[in-house]
């Protein structure tokens, strides 16, 4: 019988394999991505500290978002997340898409990020 791969242990599997090389520093922390079927997340992470710097969330009360699963919702996760970066002073990043695709979701809330100031 064939068996049907899991597509989160494979997406693990490649973001173990990106974050060999991806490591945030207290100077240019790491934009981690989580996405669910409902919700996107995202974290300024410091590695070397074990330290989150910023967090943002379609979960967040200030977005109002009705709906957290789409593309919109991730403009603003990005938006939000920028926007608190900027005043914590972290001007450059290091982007880490968690293992999904860079398409959709993920990337639109890399270019809202990229948009509100931060560079990466």
């Amino acid at each position: 019988m064939i068996t049907k791969p899991i597509k989160n242990v494979a997406r693990k599997k490649r973001h173990a394999h990106v974050r060999r090389t991806i490591t945030g520093t207290p100077e240019r922390p790491r934009l981690n991505v989580f996405r669910s079927s409902k919700h996107i997340y995202a974290q300024l992470i410091d590695d070397v500290n074990g330290v989150t710097v910023a967090a943002a969330s379609s979960l967040d009360k200030e977005l109002k978002l009705e709906n957290g699963g789409n593309v919109e919702a991730a403009k603003k996760v990005g938006e939000l997340v920028a926007k608190r970066a900027l005043e914590k002073g972290y001007k450059t990043i290091v982007f880490d898409r968690g293992g999904y695709v860079y398409h959709g979701r993920v990337a639109s809330l890399a270019d809202a990020a990229r948009e509100a100031g931060l560079q990466f």
